[in-house]
């Protein structure tokens, strides 16, 4: 039995009365005749679901790819629907629909994940911009008249204007724009200065170096400081090398010690 489009005066004219069709397919058994009677009532209301696609045109989605996600949604809504609950099936189709394309935009747009506040804040921001574009040319609307326009503070359109470019991450192998010789973002990337472990070392027995005897700390100085052998050292000081090898060994030894008593 094929299904009529309602002639009575609806706000859309892509919502087919399927109520009788409805009830039919929830009288049916699991079989060929339920399967053929489903697929009618969803192909009645795939203009729906395109018309709820298009909603979401311009946000780094193909148009094809949201039509196939919001047909899914359809699908799942006539499959799941209850007429004997007595609401319109466009009441219930249109949220589960609408759920489905958000979910999609949510779950494979973002390469980070971003908190939802921050997602609210980018619809908001995106959506006012498109307003004041239509009053303002040849410029775009700045962060206060976003603001104003969309009642927010001009630190959440500022988050707002930073998620809208935030759908997916750029490789750290992407040439730089104005490049010309291959120069790409890891290049333009800092990375850890092995000296400011020597500079937390340094200042770590800094004291303990100044409370050792004169003699010890002059046999440091020269030894790590001036690169002096241990046999030049013991010449300048009239001692043996021996003697001179035992005192660095006794000083560092106690300096490292007490460094990592006072570290524990």
């Amino acid at each position: 039995m094929p299904i009529h489009t309602s002639a009575k005066p609806h706000p859309h004219d892509d919502a087919p009365d399927t109520a009788d069709a409805f009830r039919r397919l929830a009288a049916l058994p699991a079989g060929p005749e339920r399967d053929a009677l489903r697929d009618e009532i969803v192909e009645a209301w795939l203009p729906m679901a395109d018309r709820l696609a298009g909603r979401f045109r311009s946000r780094g989605e193909s148009f094809e790819d949201l039509r196939q996600v919001a047909a899914l949604g359809l699908v799942k809504a006539v499959d799941r629907y209850d007429p004997e609950l007595g609401n319109a099936f466009e009441s219930y189709a249109v949220p589960t629909v609408t759920g489905e394309i958000k979910r999609h935009f949510r779950d494979h747009m973002w390469t980070l994940h971003v908190p939802r506040r921050v997602q609210d804040l980018r619809n908001r921001v995106r959506f006012a911009s498109q307003d004041l574009s239509q009053t303002i040319s040849g410029r775009r609307p700045t962060v206060a008249e976003i603001a104003e326009h969309a009642k927010m503070s001009e630190e959440d359109v500022k988050a707002g204007l930073e998620a809208l470019e935030s759908f997916t991450a750029l490789s750290l192998d992407a040439e730089l724009p104005g490049s010309e010789d291959g120069y790409s973002l890891s290049d333009a990337l800092g990375s850890p200065d092995p000296a400011l472990d020597t500079v937390v070392d340094r200042e770590a027995v800094k004291a303990r170096l100044a409370a050792l005897p004169e003699r010890e700390r002059a046999i440091l100085y020269m030894r790590f400081f001036g690169d002096m052998t241990q046999s030049r050292i013991a010449e300048e000081l009239g001692i043996s090398q021996m003697h001179v090898s035992r005192l660095i060994s006794r000083c560092c030894g106690r300096v490292r010690e007490q460094v990592m008593r006072d570290v524990a």
